[in-house]
């Protein structure tokens, strides 16, 4: 089972952003790979920090995970990051907040070149509701730029190679040090030697590719996925971007999904209202059949349990709600209204609603508890 990434860094729900990133950076320079070269441990642990960092630095990964826990991110087979993440992923980003701490460099095991990232992509995909209920492998054709057959790249001059520019400038407080991304090769380290005649200024051409992705059950509205190194690549030795899925999901024609509970309205006749009756309805993966009884009302739910959507955290799944509408012909022949009239004044025909029975306000509420 993960380890809880409150846990990781050592700090509670409630800490500040400020202090998340001053726990990562203690746990990271203590497990960093210049520290402990060889110590496959400590590279799990400064990976599990990353992963940590990652994830509780951004105010809406931070809400989804307190929501949902780890599976709002690892349930779909790579997504969001962690021990999916390479060294290069974390130390492109996340190199900057070490400072000094190593040299002023933060490059892969030791000090080397910075490596670029490439841009992230994005998709939409759109799943129905039995795909949300059930997970799914989704395969979709992506454009992204990759480096050009036969593009070569060389050190960059201004740089060389760290893709940052060291600058000292006199201040009235001494001389000062500070650093910026190298104006000649975007931080790359660096530039194009040789450039095939289709390929862009960055030495990319555009290719479709096929990506698989795996969705997992109980997926909401506008949650967005990580796909790891299947965005743009970057130019020279950088390491690809990540492909963002954003989910859309499609309405159903019979269900309505709130939340993890899903309802459903069904109609009757008044005759069935009074007689009762055996009725099929509609739920995910198949017909279910219900019983009702003799004289249900109008307005009454229905809960079958465990016939909803599953939660992302894994905690069981939502119900299925039927909800009891008694269709009133509008139009009637002379004989069945003839009928009526006799009974309008019966004392079965009078309403006479029980003291459990619940109000139309009870009911909505009893709905969202």
């Amino acid at each position: 089972m993960k380890k809880d990434f409150y846990e990781i860094l050592g700090v509670s729900k409630n800490a500040s952003e400020a202090e998340i990133k001053k726990a990562y950076r203690k746990k990271a320079i203590e497990f960093h790979p210049d520290k402990n070269p060889g110590n496959k441990e400590a590279e799990e642990n400064f990976k599990s920090a990353a992963e940590a960092y990652e994830v509780l630095s951004d105010p809406q990964k931070k809400a989804k995970y307190d929501q949902f826990g780890h599976q709002a991110f690892d349930g779909a087979g790579g997504f969001g990051g962690g021990h999916h993440m390479n060294m290069d992923d974390i130390f492109s980003q996340f190199g900057d907040i070490f400072g000094g701490a190593f040299g002023g460099s933060f490059g892969g095991g030791g000090g080397g070149q910075r490596r670029v990232k490439g841009s992230n992509l994005r998709i939409k995909v759109k799943l129905n509701l039995e795909e949300v209920v059930n997970g799914v492998e989704k395969k979709v054709k992506v454009k992204r730029k990759v480096q050009a057959p036969g593009v070569t790249y060389k050190t960059c001059a201004t740089c060389n190679g760290q893709g940052q520019v060291m600058r000292v400038t006199n201040t009235i407080l001494g001389r000062m040090q500070s650093s910026s991304t190298c104006p000649t090769c975007g931080g790359a380290g660096q530039i194009i030697d040789k450039r095939p005649a289709d390929a862009d200024a960055h030495g990319m051409v555009l290719r479709e590719e096929t990506v698989s992705i795996k969705i997992p059950a109980g997926v909401v509205e506008g949650m967005q996925l990580k796909v790891s190194n299947k965005g743009n690549d970057a130019p020279g030795n950088g390491i690809p971007g990540d492909l963002i899925v954003v989910i859309e999901e499609l309405e159903h024609e019979f269900l309505k999904r709130e939340g993890e509970n899903l309802h459903f309205d069904l109609y009757i006749s008044f005759a069935e209202a009074v007689l009762g009756v055996s009725k099929d309805i509609d739920a995910v993966g198949g017909k279910v059949r219900i019983k009702l009884e003799e004289g249900i009302q109008s307005g009454k739910i229905l809960r079958l349990k465990g016939k909803g959507v599953p939660s992302l955290n894994g905690y069981g799944k939502g119900d299925l709600l039927v909800h009891i509408n008694v269709w009133t012909p509008k139009t009637l022949t002379k004989e069945q209204k003839q009928f009526f009239e006799k009974n309008m004044t019966d004392e079965n025909f009078i309403p006479q609603p029980e003291k459990s029975e619940k109000s139309f306000f009870e009911k909505v509420k009893d709905m969202f508890s």
